[in-house]
């Protein structure tokens, strides 16, 4: 018989890439999605993966919502990667983010536990806990001191999961999640959002990049290796929490230019910073140290940080230009409000080459 598995966040760049794995596994996947607000399915679409997986609405601020979605869904595994996981929107509304982010978890452990304790327990941590960085690479035993409020709810969900393992008994795992990106990436990120302008310079679509703090350095990796690390973290004996990281860190100067590089432009003649882009609270180094997963998981990245950026970038550039061509398939740009001058100009360029007969 067939694993079953339940996938919270389901839609989310970490939610599609791992669905797929679990699939590919042989899993019977279900995955929610937000109940409160129209959700999109273009990463299910663009894997191929929609019809494949059962879909199911959620609220995570309210205790019967997940109720009802465990016993809909029995699953053996439950992956919780539902979240408010843009840090930088945290001090907009931080009450949101305890909730959702914190407090969920609480409601999410105490449902299994009356529903059926031998769920195996997956949460997505963050590298948020530990707060600002020093450089050095943080393990899983670092102080942890959040600096918003995203962290802070974060760190609330880490300790409850803690706590319902030690206390429970709760097969529960946190998984310290350093940043981890893909073409999947929402365009709110700021990897997501250099490839995508890089792509849109290349084409003629756009003049500039803006950003904020070019020296922040960050331990980026490949999102499709992470989810497998989630996977092992409930394929062992007993529950623990690990950290997934590369031990490697890179600024945002150079994943831009790294970017610019790839589509042979000069970043020097495109981008400018602005100083409203800039966090009160933004980390200045944050690196993780993957070796307990290594020993413990067999885990460890494989894809380096300079094909991470071309992969990304190439994809984006590949997107704009099946645009262009006047091809339509699942993509996140086009709910984007912000691109929508772009769009003008490539619908522009696509309606001139079709006057001129080269379309």
């Amino acid at each position: 018989m067939a694993k079953r598995a339940l996938i919270t966040g389901v839609t989310g760049q970490d939610g599609a890439y791992l669905a797929r794995l679990l699939l590919d596994k042989g899993y019977e996947v279900c995955g929610t999605y937000a109940a409160s607000f129209k959700d999109d399915f273009w990463r299910l679409q663009y894997l191929d993966i929609q019809d494949k997986i059962i879909l199911l609405p959620l609220d995570l601020s309210d205790f019967g919502s997940i109720s009802d979605a465990i016993q809909r869904s029995k699953p053996s595994e439950l992956y919780h990667l539902a979240a408010l996981s843009f840090a930088g929107g945290a001090f907009d509304d931080p009450i949101a983010y305890g909730d959702i982010d914190g407090l969920a978890v609480t409601r999410l452990l105490e449902a299994v536990r009356r529903i059926n304790p031998n769920i195996k327990l997956f949460q997505a941590s963050t590298m948020a806990l530990f707060g600002d960085g020093d450089g050095k690479p943080l393990t899983e035993s670092g102080p942890l001191k959040p600096t918003n409020p995203y962290g802070v709810a974060k760190l609330y969900a880490y300790w409850s999961v803690r706590i319902y393992r030690e206390h429970y008994g709760a097969y529960a795992c946190n998984g310290i999640m350093f940043n981890h990106e893909s073409p999947l990436r929402g365009l709110e990120f700021v990897t997501r959002k250099i490839t995508n302008a890089v792509a849109k310079i290349a084409l003629g679509l756009e003049n500039e990049l803006t950003l904020g703090d070019l020296n922040a350095r960050r331990d980026w990796g490949y999102a499709p290796e992470y989810v497998k690390a989630m996977w092992l973290m409930l394929q062992q004996d007993e529950p623990d929490d690990y950290i997934i990281a590369t031990n490697d860190a890179h600024s945002v100067g150079e994943f831009a230019q790294k970017a610019f590089q790839v589509v042979g432009l000069d970043l020097r003649e495109y981008v400018r910073t602005d100083g409203k882009l800039l966090r009160s609270s933004e980390a200045g180094c944050c690196q993780g140290d993957y070796s307990k997963s290594r020993d413990r998981l067999d885990w460890q990245p494989e894809t380096g940080f300079e094909q991470l950026v071309e992969t990304m970038t190439q994809e984006d550039l590949g997107r704009w230009r099946r645009w262009m061509r006047g091809e339509r398939f699942p993509w996140d740009v086009p709910n984007c409000p912000d691109e929508k001058p772009a769009f003008s100009r490539a619908s522009g360029a696509l309606e001139k080459r079709r006057n001129c007969g080269s379309a």
